[in-house]
């Protein structure tokens, strides 16, 4: 039933915005400016919240219990660990914004602060480690948590709405539990649909950058026709050979990428910059965590980090879910350290690497980057590697390394959208990622053709209300939980330890 409903709601929201775009963005547009204005405080104070919650969990009385029976090892290594979690969480978007989003902060600065100065480029730096550092990754760590813990550790079904068995009891099997799991498929349909026509835009702009490719939407058609092929092969062959492979492969690119531009870019300069930028991150955590503007007209933070907390939301079904099913069998810390700490410091070091590069251009080398990213986001990282030594090269890379993002993550989001729609089965049918993997494309598709992209990315990113509200409610299901467990534990230790007493005194 909830396969067959997600199938016809999207149906008629791409219908509506392959027919009537402007009026899906208006109206999508209407609904998330609403949503920020009146919830915007909701927004700051969960996403601070989880974050506190993610330490709580990894350092509290709970941090042993594993995701899994007692007994169960770790069903991936490490680095493939790290892989699969960098390249489904953030991947394609560091690469997209690693350049354009501190240009974009330099010209336009938060706080009040001119544009174009120093001061400007140091609070750009910071405000990129803040959208895309702990807050982000700290979402993903809680749902997936919870998840893990349900499926591997109390052997439950992997659905959001099993999560709430401890609070609703069986009505997580009725309607409550169906909506709940019906609005994480069509959050994660859309996000995904949209990323993938993004993703588009990114892969033309490199070829246009490296060959001279017309940037048109015929292109980028042909660009998600074959790129689909690419993920749907990957999606066959399963989770263990496809997503892993290509997701260990991301993140050496990746290195080697940051790497080069790190060795042949203003090394000492990025050194300093991430330095100052970490401090300076850490130093003002709580204040940006917590910050509005109710004393002033500014739009900065509803534009920028309320947006971003939106986005994040909304991508946590799908993100979620798969960190969940290849976490099996570590400890909540370990979880907790390996999903919240190692992405990012991985984000801080990229965006120090690329963003530090591209201000260095902007501010000493008078490199017109920052106007170069207000006019075309997917053109300002090539631009920024034609400016150094074996540019065109590197060029070629970043385009690679766009690819298998976008294979990757189209990969993972069949795979998750499988075991959502199938009743939480972790493998799901092949049919239906094919189903689904088509499904995305072709929605893609037809909104690139009909301009209707941008109003079904804000339409995803309205669900992101209900679900920060599922996510307290999630969070507060599994201190019950974990509560229960220790209790049990309690217990079954005074009883071994009676029965140690007993063997004692007979002896």
């Amino acid at each position: 039933m909830v396969f067959r409903l997600s199938i016809i709601i999207v149906s008629l929201f791409v219908l509506w915005g392959a027919l009537q775009p402007d009026q899906l963005s208006s109206v999508a547009n209407v609904v998330f400016d609403f949503t920020i204005a009146k919830f915007g405080w909701f927004y700051l104070l969960s996403m601070f919240g989880f974050l506190i919650f993610s330490f709580v969990l990894a350092f509290g009385k709970y941090g042993s219990f594993k995701l899994g029976s007692d007994d169960d090892d770790p069903e991936y290594s490490l680095l493939s660990w790290f892989s699969m979690l960098f390249s489904t969480g953030m991947g394609i978007g560091l690469v997209f914004w690693g350049v354009a989003e501190p240009l974009s902060h330099y010209l336009v600065p938060p706080e009040g602060l001119a544009g174009g100065t120093p001061e400007a480029a140091r609070i750009a730096m910071r405000y990129s480690f803040f959208h895309w550092g702990l807050h982000p990754w700290a979402i993903y760590t809680i749902v997936g948590l919870i998840l893990a813990y349900h499926q591997f550790r109390k052997g439950r079904k992997g659905l959001i709405s099993i999560t709430f068995l401890p609070i609703l009891g069986d009505r997580v099997y009725g309607p409550i539990g169906k909506s709940i799991d019906l609005l994480a498929i069509i959050a994660t349909v859309f996000g995904v649909a949209t990323s993938l026509g993004l993703g588009a835009l990114q892969i033309n702009g490199g070829l246009n950058a490296l060959f001279g490719m017309s940037t048109t939407t015929g292109t980028q058609i042909w660009i998600i026709i074959v790129m689909t092929f690419l993920f749907m092969a990957s999606a066959m062959s399963g989770l263990d050979r496809g997503i892993k492979i290509l997701s260990t492969a991301n993140l050496i690119v990746a290195f080697c990428l940051l790497l080069f531009v790190f060795c042949v870019g203003p090394t000492a300069f990025i050194l300093d910059t991430l330095t100052n930028t970490l401090g300076s991150y850490v130093q003002n955590l709580i204040g940006m965590s917590l910050r509005l503007s109710p004393f002033s007209e500014s739009k900065w933070i509803g534009n920028w980090t309320l947006f971003y907390w939106a986005w994040w939301i909304s991508w946590t079904p799908f993100v979620g879910t798969f960190i969940a099913r290849v976490s099996k069998g570590r400890t909540i810390k370990e979880y907790v350290l390996g999903v919240l700490i190692v992405p990012s410091l991985l984000g801080f070091l990229w965006f120090s690497v690329f963003g530090g590069t591209g201000l260095h251009m902007e501010l000493l080398k008078h490199i017109p980057l920052a106007a170069a990213a207000e006019n075309d986001v997917t053109s300002v990282l090539f631009l920024l590697l034609n400016q150094l030594p074996l540019g065109q090269i590197a060029s070629g890379v970043a385009t690679l390394l766009i690819v298998v993002f976008f294979v990757t993550s189209a990969d993972s989001a069949t795979f998750v959208l499988g075991i959502l729609s199938q009743d939480g089965d972790p493998n799901p049918k092949a049919k239906v990622k094919l189903v689904w993997g088509v499904m995305q494309s072709t929605i893609a598709i037809v909104l690139l053709l009909s301009g209707g992209l941008n109003g079904l990315q804000t339409a995803s990113i309205v669900t992101s209300l209900p679900f920060a509200a599922i996510i307290v409610g999630m969070c507060f299901a599994l201190i019950r939980c974990l509560r229960d467990e220790e209790k049990v534990r309690r217990i079954r230790e005074r009883k071994r330890q009676r029965k140690l007493d007993e063997l004692i005194d007979d002896m």
